[in-house]
């Protein structure tokens, strides 16, 4: 079996910062897996087997080790992703939801999208 490149070995601080997260109750979804990978990792596993226990692949497993050794638990705060550019402006959306507020037209129960866009443009 070749020898791990990245293994993890946690301080008595890193490890308290773990439990920690997994015992906090409002920590994302992201940081909870990143935390169990690290957790189960201490504890020895492989990555296979750690894959297999918290039901992900084997690639983030590996990328987690290698974050946290790279960055220690710095990498626990993941860098913002870039995503879509927003399709209104604080201005527009402001308005939007000033004209969702007001009572529906007339002959209508409530605004549906399609009259918000017709009354919007």
């Amino acid at each position: 079996m070749p020898k791990k490149k990245y293994v993890v070995d946690l301080i008595a601080e890193e490890r308290a910062t773990l439990v920690h997260l997994l015992r906090g109750g409002k920590t994302g979804a992201y940081k909870l897996t990143w935390a169990r990978i690290l957790r189960e990792a201490t504890a020895g596993l492989s990555d296979d087997a750690i894959a297999a226990v918290l039901d992900v692949g084997t690639a983030p497993v590996a990328r987690t080790h290698r974050r946290f050794v790279e960055t220690n638990l710095d990498a626990v705060d993941e860098a913002p992703r870039p995503g879509a550019r927003r399709k209104l402006t604080g201005k527009r959306e402001a308005h939007l939801i000033a004209v969702a507020c007001t009572p529906a037209p007339e002959g209508q129960a409530c605004w549906t999208l399609r009259l918000l866009a017709a009354h919007s443009s």
